[in-house]
């Protein structure tokens, strides 16, 4: 295999010169994360030896697998780690593997500083059907949305080098209320809410609750932004004008109680008083 390379400095882990141009290339490209295809055209090896190169590299700590064809290099200084994971908004990245989607929900709520606690799911939004996965210890939900609904999104550095697709705030806020139940609930979408009151665009928050025509959503918008008054009356107007006479649940996860408020056809099923401890906080 000719010369042996040292990288970093590091002798325990010498590379073999396809080893070595596998790292130099996904480095230069702004990578840790590779698929079994990425190996097979950066060394030329056909699919059997390309598994059993990589086989090679994971059993000497070189990368790690994360699932099935899908591998991340160990950075050097971590040594044997077998577990290593990179950073997980990455790997959803790369599980969709060149498909339409976004970090959205409660992934994007943590990304935009919305969130109270942590979310140990990352949360991914895609055209396509996928099926939950877990890699790397980390689980990862994929949410089907209509390829007509991928707009407000934004990009944000996950690393130094690498940029994932992301829902920005506003867009963040509307599938929260779409579909609270990925976000911990109505209330902690009320929450992420308030807490950026002041970086939220409000034209562009009513454009996207009305762009993606989902009444629920527009119910529970108008109603928070009224009950804390983050709206004057023409915007509510706005945002009521053509809502049909069906009654939603404001928060969808909990049992339908409570009265029925008229003005936004919601069923209250969340205390208004735990709608305001928000604003304590």
């Amino acid at each position: 295999m000719g010369h042996a390379m040292h990288v970093q400095g590091v002798p325990s882990k010498t590379l073999g010169p396809q080893a070595a141009k596998l790292v130099t290339t996904l480095y230069g490209r702004g990578t840790s994360v590779f698929h079994l295809d990425d190996v097979r055209e950066i060394t030329g090896l056909g699919e059997a030896s390309a598994r059993s190169f990589v086989r090679k590299l994971v059993d000497r700590g070189v990368a790690a697998r994360l699932r099935p064809g899908l591998f991340i290099l160990v950075p050097f200084e971590l040594g044997m780690e077998r577990e290593y994971v990179g950073s997980p908004l990455v790997v959803a990245r790369e599980i969709v593997h060149g498909g339409a989607y976004y970090l959205s929900h409660g992934t994007a709520m943590g990304i935009h500083g919305m969130l109270t606690q942590p979310q140990l799911v990352v949360t991914v939004s895609s055209p396509k059907a996928r099926r939950s996965v877990t890699a790397g210890g980390t689980p990862f939900r994929f949410v089907r949305c209509r390829r007509r609904d991928l707009f407000g999104l934004t990009e944000h550095w996950a690393t130094k080098q690498e940029q994932v697709k992301v829902s920005d705030l506003e867009r963040t806020i509307v599938d929260g209320l779409r579909r609270p139940e990925y976000c911990g609930g109505v209330t902690e979408v009320a929450k992420g809410l308030w807490t950026r009151r002041q970086d939220v665009n409000m034209d562009r928050l009513i454009g996207y609750a009305k762009r993606i025509r989902v009444g629920a959503v527009v119910r529970r918008l108008g109603y928070l932004l009224e009950t804390y008054q983050m709206a004057e009356a023409p915007v509510l107007d706005r945002l009521r004008h053509g809502l049909t006479a069906t009654y939603v649940r404001l928060d969808p996860v909990l049992p339908p109680e409570g009265k029925r408020l008229r003005r936004w056809r919601l069923q209250l099923n969340v205390a208004r008083e735990e709608l305001l401890a928000v604003l304590g906080t």
